[in-house]
């Protein structure tokens, strides 16, 4: 198999993990200020992400590093085309960490309140800002032909990036809420079910347009196995749905993931061997190819990838088994 096409996969196998580990990152934090009636249940819910979304956020840091190495094309026209949405994207990631360190500073309810909302509008905006960039990508942006984008911000923001966008966030919403029917205590755990279960119906209405757009606005279902997998995306939501309803909240955790799996894999399936699309040219697309690096440093990166990345996960794997027990009100006190 050629380096392009295995680093292809490689930067869609961090995506993937992710939009899964990061998804339900996200959903906690927007959850955070309407699940949690008081303090303590706050803290609890903070505590069932506290010891990994730092490290989920490494997915995303390692994903930009590889297209920065792999497809520096790419990486240059991307971050320069959509550069306020990725501004906010960071100013919004650098509010929620601070937030997260300095909540527990002060006692007073104001501070403690002013900062669980910065987590709030800090996991929503990426949420919503990585929905509109992946359906952008999918859907088109104006490049020339010398590889360089030529639109505004405001050329990123469609009914069908925006209905992306909204996507996104319900599902992440949806994805932690059953996350915290794992790891919360029983009352607050039992609130997240019913979250969950109300919040599903909004996210399948969504979804279902949101697959309805990507037929009419994207040529995503001309390749095979790229609708295939977006209509198994929306069959492991319903799947995961109906468990929740039955409330088998590991298995429903599973189907939510696996939504976001799928999702993920039917993006990158419809582009192959695409990576951004011209909406001026088809001839101007950036491709695996024309927007990659030198085979020589394929080839290293290849090397140190099949080194370095097993250590990486199987440290993140323990930081999961480590901190795999509920969080409960008992545990605040220590």
């Amino acid at each position: 198999m050629e380096l392009n096409i295995v680093w292809f996969i490689l930067v869609a196998v961090l995506f993937i993990g992710f939009f899964f580990l990061e998804g339900f990152d996200y959903g906690v934090g927007m959850l955070l200020p309407f699940l949690g009636k008081n303090d303590t249940e706050r803290r609890i819910i903070i505590n069932t992400i506290g010891p990994v979304w730092d490290g989920n956020e490494v997915w995303m840091i390692t994903a930009g590093g590889a297209m920065f190495a792999a497809f520096p094309h790419v990486y240059a026209t991307l971050f320069s085309g959509f550069y306020l949405a990725l501004f906010l994207m960071l100013l919004a990631l650098i509010i929620r960490g601070v937030a997260f360190e300095f909540r527990s500073k002060d006692e007073s309810a104001l501070w403690r309140s002013s900062w669980d909302w910065a987590i709030f509008f800090g996991s929503t905006i990426p949420a919503l800002l990585w929905g509109v960039a992946v359906t952008n990508l999918l859907q088109g942006v104006p490049i020339d032909a010398k590889m360089n984008y030529v639109g505004s911000f405001f050329d990123l923001l469609s009914p069908y990036t925006l209905v992306g966008g909204v996507a996104f966030v319900l599902v992440f919403l949806f994805h932690g809420a059953s996350y915290l029917t794992l790891k919360a205590e029983a009352e607050l755990a039992a609130r997240a079910r019913l979250a969950a279960l109300k919040i599903g119906v909004f996210t399948a209405v969504c979804c279902l347009a949101l697959v309805g757009l990507t037929y009419v606005d994207t040529d995503l279902f001309s390749s095979y196995g790229a609708g295939i997998s977006l209509w198994g995306a929306v069959a492991a939501f319903l799947l995961g749905y109906g468990l929740l309803w039955r409330q088998k909240a590991g298995w429903a955790f599973v189907s939510s993931a696996v939504t976001i799996l799928l999702t993920t894999v039917a993006f990158f399936w419809g582009l192959f061997p695409r990576i951004m699309v011209s909406s001026l040219n088809p001839d101007w697309n950036l491709t695996i190819y024309n927007a990659s690096s030198t085979p020589y440093t394929l080839k290293i990166m290849t090397i140190a990838a099949v080194l370095l990345v097993p250590i990486v996960l199987v440290y993140q794997a323990w930081t999961y088994w480590v901190f795999r027990k509920r969080v409960t009100r008992k545990q605040l006190e220590y």
